[in-house]
């Protein structure tokens, strides 16, 4: 994504209450743009309009008109797997073509500018996000295959999102068949799975590639991917072999993931990435909460009166929160959960927005989407809140079901 318009619009800490027109380049800027628009925001983009007109004889023509719309935003709907993004709303600014307030959505396009205006200002949420959105450094994304004899699941691991690019599936016969038969549909599997790997993901510059499986799978396909790489002779294909870290999953299905994330391997090739760091923190909190020592809380009123009381700030304390959060239509909840953030960091914590299509941030989601690690004990934080609308829970009650989380 790239600032396009004044220069003093480059120092992120001038951003105030103006607007900004932002250009997206790559397929993952539209899911940034999806997280900084809001509802009641106005955005101005290029647009494709229908338009019909009446002859003096009564006929009518239809065309496609080409303009700029301004619309006040009502939703979005965001494509992950399509990388598109269509913004809905009613157009505050007529032209020739469309009244004021008609109802259009806006397919925001790749090298196409579109210019956002923050009804309720630039806060630090939304400057973090943008400050995520113009990084340049985008080169940090890990293929991973997760496979199982007959499945192999080709995903896209960015800093801030897990795509599934593709799912291959291929019949295999059974051990009882002849030995020769399994091997044949094996080999028809790999390079089923090759091909569908090579043509999904860009590998013409190196990146980190899991291969993830129960049993032997994993090995044998990045042994298949070597073998494939020498008889071709193709140097790409040989790269990837190399640089290929296999790791045990407990099946080939996408859940394992969070686990394949968490193994020591990983994390030891990874351990600077945003989203191994992330997976960091929600093991830690949960390593805590089976502590049961006081220092592990989620729900929105016990982790509000921890960051209150100064609970969450140097020494360790850690508010984990989903971007989701900031997303609602009542300007005093989302205001709410920027304090919460502001608070932990003006008190020298460390306050991580989790993106809820990450592992991590699905994890999250089943806490209610806010958690804290405190850097000394509280207790009975929630005494006051049984049965309110937040449906915070103590992590000393509910100790045992999150077994099942983890």
């Amino acid at each position: 994504m790239q600032l396009v318009g004044s220069k003093t619009s480059q120092r992120l800490e001038e951003v105030g209450e103006g607007s900004l027109t932002l250009l997206p380049t790559d397929p993952e800027d539209m899911w940034h743009a999806n997280n900084l628009i809001g509802p009641e925001d106005v955005v101005k983009a290029h647009a494709i309009r229908k338009v019909t007109t009446e002859s003096k004889t009564g006929s009518t023509v239809s065309e496609r008109v080409h303009t700029d719309l301004t619309i006040r935003v009502t939703s979005t709907f965001f494509d992950p797997h399509a990388s598109q993004l269509h913004v809905s709303g009613t157009v505050i600014v007529e032209n020739a073509w469309v009244n004021l307030g008609q109802y259009h959505t806006l397919d925001l396009e790749l090298n196409r500018p579109f210019t956002l205006w923050k009804k309720y200002g630039w806060d630090s949420v939304a400057k973090e996000t943008l400050a995520d959105a113009i990084k340049q450094d985008k080169d940090g994304a890990v293929a991973a295959v997760v496979m199982q004899e007959g499945i192999a699941n080709i995903c896209l691991i960015t800093e801030f999102r897990t795509v599934l690019k593709q799912r291959v599936e291929s019949t295999i016969p059974k051990k009882r068949s002849a030995s020769s038969e399994q091997d044949s549909g094996m080999r028809r599997f790999f390079d089923k799975a090759l091909s569908t790997l090579m043509r999904s993901i860009d590998f013409s510059n190196p990146r980190p590639l899991l291969l993830a499986s129960p049993g032997f799978v994993a090995a044998d396909f990045k042994k298949y991917i070597s073998d494939e790489g020498t008889r071709r002779g193709d140097k790409t294909m040989s790269a990837m072999a190399k640089q290929a870290t296999v790791v045990h999953s407990s099946s080939g299905h996408l859940h394992s993931l969070n686990e394949i994330l968490q193994s020591s391997e990983v994390t030891a090739t990874m351990k600077d990435m945003k989203f191994s760091k992330e997976t960091r923190f929600m093991d830690d909190f949960f390593d805590k909460l089976r502590k049961d020592d006081g220092r592990a809380w989620y729900g929105t009123a016990p982790v509000e009166k921890a960051v209150r009381e100064g609970a969450v700030g140097r020494g360790g304390g850690v508010l984990l929160i989903n971007n989701s959060l900031f997303r609602s239509l009542d300007i005093a909840t989302r205001r709410r959960y920027v304090a919460m953030v502001d608070k932990v960091k003006e008190d020298g914590g460390e306050a991580r927005v989790l993106s809820s299509d990450h592992e991590s941030g699905q994890r999250l989601d089943a806490l209610g989407g806010i958690a804290a690690v405190l850097t000394y004990p509280l207790h009975d934080l929630d005494e006051d809140e049984e049965g309110n609308e937040d449906g915070a829970v103590n992590a000393n009650e509910q100790a045992g079901d999150q077994a099942m989380i983890i």
